[in-house]
């Protein structure tokens, strides 16, 4: 009897150690749901801290520290376009250099950068600019835009034409009045070029006059004597849109390929001035050649004028 007991208690001990066995079995199998469900968690929250990390750095990209000036000699057509008032501030916030100017005629700009007052130039007169270089005054040459050369003026008695030759000789054989620029800019070259390589000679013209003044300036003037002149498309846009009194003038000429007006960017060399702000100067050609900024320059006078006022072509041997 003693030992059916003592097999009764030892068979109740062994079945109460199985349960319990069981039941820390399923205790210690417990934890592995919610370890799943940690797992699971950061897949589903990830997303979310992800996504003001991606869109932050467009929306708050700060402009570029401030580094100092940058002085330009340039042409009065960058200048009375509006070109360089629209890109001046772009430059700043990109690079952090401050873009100041001076705009005169090509000859005049040229001048300055050879005196070492200013640190690069921004000029449309290639055989000038490559002079510039030779004689040890510019780096590089740098393309990067153009436009064209037009001729205005009144609608009668030259018919509008894409002739350039017989307009010139119009107005030398028929004495009419035409208003030059007379300042050595890259326009003049380019007007001077023409005559010259038309054997012309201005002087047998008693109604050919010099302003000696910029673009805008000379457009007024021809406006006001009802005369002819060679103006860049660029500024006779803007002149035309935007002068407070109304230009009565028309294009007589245009779409010859002579007239092509083409622009470059030259830093003054350094090694002639050590004291230029050689390093603002590479930084603007690069800037100024970049893709981005190519693109900008594509697209403006778009809205405003109906059309570019210039035409990007950095990268290219023009």
């Amino acid at each position: 009897m003693k030992r059916t007991k003592w097999l009764a208690a030892l068979l109740a001990a062994v079945l109460c150690m199985g349960l319990a066995a069981c039941g820390n079995k399923e205790t210690a199998e417990t934890p592995e749901e919610p370890a799943g469900a940690e797992a699971v968690q950061p897949e589903e929250s990830e997303p979310e801290a992800e996504t003001p990390e991606a869109e932050e750095p467009a929306d708050t990209e700060e402009p570029a520290e401030e580094k100092g000036r940058l002085m330009m000699a340039t042409t009065t057509s960058t200048e009375d376009t509006g070109l360089l008032d629209y890109l001046k501030p772009l430059f700043l916030a990109d690079t952090g250099w401050d873009l100041e100017w001076t705009a005169v005629g090509t000859g005049e700009a040229l001048k300055l950068g050879e005196n070492g007052d200013v640190d690069i130039v921004l000029v449309h007169a290639k055989a000038s600019e490559e002079e510039f270089i030779e004689n040890g005054f510019g780096v590089e040459r740098f393309p990067v835009m153009y436009n064209d050369f037009v001729v205005v003026g009144p609608a009668d008695p030259i018919a509008k034409t894409d002739d350039i030759e017989s307009v010139f000789k119009q107005i030398i054989e028929e004495k009419l009045p035409f208003v030059s620029r007379g300042d050595d800019s890259g326009t003049d070259k380019k007007e001077k070029k023409i005559w010259t390589s038309l054997e012309l000679d201005t002087s047998a013209d008693p109604n050919y006059v010099e302003s000696g003044q910029g673009m805008g300036a000379t457009i007024t003037m021809a406006d006001e004597q009802k005369a002819y002149c060679l103006t860049d498309r660029g500024t006779w846009l803007k002149q035309k849109k935007d002068a407070d009194l109304n230009i009565e003038l028309d294009i007589v000429c245009e779409g010859s390929k002579d007239l092509l007006n083409q622009y470059g960017v030259i830093a003054v060399n350094p090694e002639k001035y050590p004291d230029l702000n050689n390093e603002g100067a590479n930084d603007f050609i690069e800037w100024i050649c970049s893709e981005e900024v190519q693109k900008l320059i594509a697209e403006y006078g778009v809205e405003e004028y109906g059309q570019a006022l210039f035409t990007p072509n950095a990268g290219t041997d023009n």
